[in-house]
């Protein structure tokens, strides 16, 4: 498997690496020194190279043909899209400003099968949850606004007293790397209830089912 990173993850290079020599696999990382794909060639031709000599290839880019411009962010994004295809009751809390892409939020509402809401006030949205997820306030590429967006999201940090509020059934996600006593506080993170770490290390055996299924396995 190659893998190609226009940007760093510790996390992604490391569970997708692993996983894969699991697998029986071996994993070649290049990152972006070793491949400018667009620039130094063109990105049709290194996909016919590489093509040649791995069986998966694996990216992690910056470009997408879709882009996601607010706060409710790629990963707000993907609990939507999973609402439209499995059902549950999903709340989104994020200050004014920064909602979820509308045209996603209508997917998900269209599907018709799950229960979608959005609103501003975090205390009033754990009320009752299962799973309370957060992540960073400012993403990769974000990092100029960053005092910008703790200004903005005031009171949207997930701590003791909000998982409190949402009840001991709660358990806390998030995708790391967290800013701890930004959106999140040591407490909550390092609480009984967290399955913080164990979401970290399931994405590796969610990668090897994907990649199984890719090669036909």
């Amino acid at each position: 498997m190659a893998m190609i990173f226009a940007k760093p993850s510790m996390r992604t290079r490391v569970s997708f690496e692993t996983g894969f020599f699991l697998l029986g696999g071996h994993a070649i990382y290049l990152g972006p020194d070793d491949i400018q794909m667009g620039k130094r060639e063109e990105t049709r031709d290194v996909a016919r190279v590489l093509s040649g000599y791995n069986d998966i290839i694996m990216a992690r880019v910056f470009a997408h043909q879709v882009v996601y411009v607010g706060d409710g962010n790629n990963i707000v994004h993907s609990w939507l899209l999973l609402a439209a295809v499995l059902p549950f009751h999903f709340v989104c809390a994020c200050p004014k400003g920064f909602e979820p892409d509308a045209n996603t939020v209508e997917i998900a509402r269209s599907a018709g099968i799950s229960k979608i809401e959005i609103t501003n006030s975090p205390r009033e949205a754990v009320k009752g949850a299962d799973i309370v997820y957060t992540d960073v306030w400012a993403s990769m590429g974000q990092k100029e606004e960053a005092d910008y967006r703790k200004q903005k999201f005031q009171g949207f940090t997930v701590d003791e007293a909000l998982m409190e509020i949402a009840g001991p059934q709660a358990y806390l996600m998030h995708c790391l790397p967290a800013e701890r006593g930004v959106e999140v506080t040591d407490g909550a993170i390092e609480a009984p209830n967290s399955i913080v770490f164990p979401q970290a290390e399931n994405r590796m055996h969610a990668q090897n089912a994907i990649m199984l299924h890719v090669l036909g396995a």
